[in-house]
């Protein structure tokens, strides 16, 4: 028998033996026949965080995973088969496929156009927005109020009265309020505002706080920030739309039917979960 005859005949035994399928159904143990399979090894791979483990040579870590897994399995097997580890196994699946269906809705990159449908509705009226920038004084009476007004009138700093007098949180601050709209101030300051041209000292203004002198600054109209800039958040904002759109087209067609006279206090019978 030659040399070749050998080889030949070799080749065509390992040609003969059947390819294991390639897919994620494909056992690769079995304990007390309970399947191992091969899709399990593959989700078990992708929840390692460990990066030493990650980083291992593919034969040592598949040796390792089905070690776990046949030790898993194992003690799973040996588990009392109890209310409680039913209601548990039951949660972890539908949490699962619930994560499996929102990952599914996500997969869809919101198009270019509902990008801005999302940034038109969000910004079409941000350049119609006065923001003011101002300071004030505030105290508990209007006999006050008048007599700081005259003080600074009469040449004192707006800063230096807020900061000697205000009982405010921004007296310390000189009485700065930095940049706000008008919807960010109660009525009667934001009206105060409104009817002011930048340096001008009102006349006191009462709110629920007390009594306020106001020296408006400056005013601009909030502009738009360009699409550019916010597309990665208004792309996130859609994805969720969508997927809160979609809960609630599911939750709006299932067919819900709640029991009626469960005690709520049966919430607390944990004894209930040992029963088999």
């Amino acid at each position: 028998m030659t040399r070749s005859f050998l080889l030949a005949s070799a080749l065509t035994a390992v040609l003969s033996v059947p390819a294991l399928a390639q897919d994620a159904d494909q056992v690769v143990a079995t304990v007390n026949g309970q399947e191992i399979t091969l899709g399990q090894m593959i989700v078990m791979k992708q929840s390692i965080q460990d990066p030493a483990m990650a980083g291992m040579p593919a034969p040592a870590l598949w040796d390792m995973m089905l070690d776990q897994l046949v030790r898993q399995t194992a003690v799973a097997d040996a588990a009392a088969d109890t209310a409680g580890v039913r209601a548990q196994l039951e949660l972890q699946r539908r949490n699962t496929l619930a994560s499996a269906t929102v990952a599914q809705i996500a997969e869809a990159e919101p198009t270019d156009a509902e990008v801005q449908a999302s940034y038109d509705r969000l910004f079409q009226d941000a350049g119609s927005v006065t923001e003011y920038n101002a300071a004030h004084i505030l105290v508990e009476t209007e006999e006050e109020a008048t007599a700081l007004k005259a003080e600074v009138e009469g040449g004192a700093d707006f800063g230096d009265v807020a900061e000697a007098n205000s009982t405010g949180p921004s007296g310390p601050n000189r009485g700065d309020l930095g940049w706000f709209s008008a919807d960010q101030m109660v009525a009667p300051f934001a009206e105060a505002v409104a009817g002011m041209e930048p340096g001008q000292i009102s006349d006191p203004v009462q709110t629920e706080f007390g009594w306020h002198v106001i020296r408006l600054n400056e005013t601009r109209l909030r502009e738009a920030p360009p699409l550019a800039e916010v597309r990665d958040q208004i792309t996130q904002m859609v994805l969720r739309e969508k997927v809160e759109a979609e809960i609630a087209r599911l939750v709006a067609e299932a067919e819900v039917q709640k029991t009626e006279g469960v005690d709520p206090a049966l919430l607390d019978r944990a004894d209930l979960l040992e029963a088999n």
